[in-house]
């Protein structure tokens, strides 16, 4: 799982959601049936970060099977990929296929641009729920999954093993794993995601959850930041650094290992992508002794993991949609999701490739495929990147004590209600 793409994207996410909203295009769907002949032609391909490098010596099967098909694949900063999309949208000179990011897929979909996924393509049921919401719109998937994550508690097995304790399993529970982690020398019980960027916003969405809440209605026409269930949520969170139990100064993301390993922190939620961070850090037999995973502790409302995700999706002006959709069909049956899991990392976002051996033994990941059966992604609206911003930019000043849950979240939903939801 290659993460630190996270990282890199955070500067875009608000320029490109304000440049979806002055395109103001509709979308549409259309029909589509896809056959099972060889691809032919040429397929533009643009992805982000890593995935670029590996994909195309990854691809020389799909190649070999459909030789009148040349895939051309542009690698694009993760940073910067958002802002050329819509600038290629904007010039109606777009690539025929895009993997996007759950995080920002809202604002680049509402430009209208993306192809509804064709009848019969791929079956929702196949995928995890929350993984193929993210691209339905009004009833109609724009998107299909190409792979997913969600958030685990992961902590050092070897401090709860000497305290008696295993994992956490309510929030209550959760303040007296942190106490005694500190108990046992760490010097902070947890570490909480202190970047106050739109990521912090997505974590409490986690907890939002957990409690009940949610920050937008039912419907999804209003925002309602400053619920009772939602400041009671940020409450809790909150509470993690005014009783000594989490620094407001780390660890930053990428600081976790170093903070993890010297005992600085005993626990994080963090994906699963922490579990080879922390092999290639200090090597297999050391996470063996010291790592274990479990689901998030549970809320009032149950345990409730933050979603992550990208999805592969076909322009409508893209030059070759019928070996676009091909393409994407194969990228999502459960061998090529193994495959792919084996090759680069990614987790799969098709249930059935869980059941392959190479990711069902290990053991570190059951909590991950538990996980991902209810997580919850940030709100599928265009204007979420400005809000998320914000309110992750707030949630500093509940952390260091500067103001209450409820300032904070009555100032956001103000913000909120002046951006409102979009598209």
């Amino acid at each position: 799982m290659k993460s630190t793409n996270r990282v890199a994207r955070r500067a875009v996410l608000i320029g490109a959601s304000a440049l979806a909203a002055s395109l103001g295009l509709a979308a549409t769907a259309h029909a589509q049936t896809i056959d099972d002949a060889p691809a032919s032609g040429v397929l533009q391909l643009w992805i982000g970060g890593a995935e670029g490098e590996k994909l195309p010596s990854f691809l020389a099967d799909f190649e070999k099977a459909n030789p009148e098909l040349k895939v051309e694949i542009t690698q694009i900063p993760s940073d910067q990929f958002d802002a050329k999309l819509l600038t290629a949208i904007a010039a109606g000179t777009v690539p025929d296929l895009v993997r996007l990011y759950s995080q920002s897929q809202a604002s680049l979909m509402a430009t209208g641009a993306f192809a509804a996924v064709p009848e019969g393509l791929v079956k929702a049921e196949d995928f995890f729920p929350g993984a193929y919401a993210t691209s339905v719109k009004g009833g109609v998937a724009y998107g299909v999954p190409m792979d997913a994550y969600a958030t685990m508690f992961q902590y050092r097995k070897d401090l709860a093993d000497k305290a008696g304790l295993g994992a956490p399993k309510t929030w209550d529970e959760m303040k007296v794993f942190a106490k005694a982690m500190q108990g046992q020398g760490a010097t902070w019980g947890l570490g909480m995601d202190i970047g106050y960027d739109i990521y912090n916003a997505q974590g409490l969405n986690e907890y939002v959850h957990q409690n009940g809440g949610g920050f937008l209605s039912a419907d999804g026409t209003q925002w309602t930041i400053n619920s009772d269930a939602n400041v009671a949520a940020l409450d809790y969170w909150g509470s993690f650094f005014s009783e000594g139990l989490a620094s407001p100064d780390g660890p930053k993301f990428l600081d976790t290992v170093p903070w993890f390993t010297s005992n600085e922190i005993a626990g994080k939620d963090i994906g699963p992508w922490f579990e080879q961070w922390l092999v290639d850090a200090n090597g297999r037999e050391w996470v063996t002794a010291n790592l274990a995973t479990a689901t998030m502790p549970a809320g009032p409302a149950g345990s409730v993991s933050a979603l992550g995700s990208g999805s592969l999706a076909v322009l409508k002006d893209g030059k070759n949609p019928t070996a676009a959709w091909k393409l994407v069909r194969y990228m999502t049956k459960p061998e090529t999701q193994v495959a792919w899991y084996m090759y680069f990392g990614s987790l799969p976002a098709v249930k059935a490739a869980w059941d392959d051996p190479a990711i069902a033994a290990n053991g570190l990941l059951n909590a991950q495929r538990e996980a991902l059966q209810t997580a919850v992604d940030v709100p599928q609206v265009s204007t979420w990147s400005q809000v998320g911003t914000y309110l992750g930019q707030q949630m500093e000043l509940v952390a260091r004590g500067q103001a209450t849950a409820k300032q904070v979240l009555d100032d956001v939903q103000a913000f909120a209600e002046s951006a409102g939801v979009g598209n």
